[in-house]
């Protein structure tokens, strides 16, 4: 899983370490690199392994073929970037994903489990404080199961208001 943020610094060629921890989360997938492709939501760069790029080509292959949400969403398979890594564990962002991000001397690359984001460190503070205080005011919506609960129950154990 991709956990964690980690601030890099950007070279003048475009190049930047990508974190161990997330070089080791994609090292056993057939492409030795990632997969970067611009944010639907944010002005950010999503990043994943191959296999979850796998994944989504498969939601989007069970649509229904030529359907206008088939087409939206190969949008984002077109807008993908292999980025492999060099001997250092860097990769090169393109000046397509630089420029959606923002992003100039660093860069913060923050862990969303199966994903990750790479964003303007600034940018990333005034996101990471919204979504914080979103998470508060949302956090009885996040129900962990407990080991009465039975499948498909509303059993709220989390502690959250009801």
């Amino acid at each position: 899983m991709f956990l964690s943020t980690y601030t890099n610094k950007v070279d003048k060629k475009g190049r930047v370490s990508v974190p161990a921890p997330f070089r080791a989360t994609v090292s056993s997938q057939d492409f030795n690199g990632i997969i970067a492709f611009p944010s639907l939501k944010h002005a950010a760069i999503e990043g994943a392994g191959m296999d979850y790029i796998s994944r989504l080509t498969q939601l989007i292959d069970d649509l229904p073929p030529f359907s206008d949400a088939a087409d939206a969403f190969s949008s984002i398979l077109a807008s993908c970037h292999q980025l492999a890594f060099d001997p250092e564990g860097r990769i090169m962002l393109p000046d397509e994903l630089i420029s959606v991000a923002g992003i100039s001397e660093h860069v913060c690359f923050v862990g969303r489990g199966q994903t990750f984001q790479i964003w303007e460190p600034a940018a990333w503070k005034i996101a990471e404080t919204e979504a914080r205080s979103l998470a508060r005011a949302q956090r009885d919506r996040l129900h962990w199961p407990s080991a009465t609960s039975k499948p498909g129950g509303s059993d709220n154990q989390g502690g959250g208001q009801s």
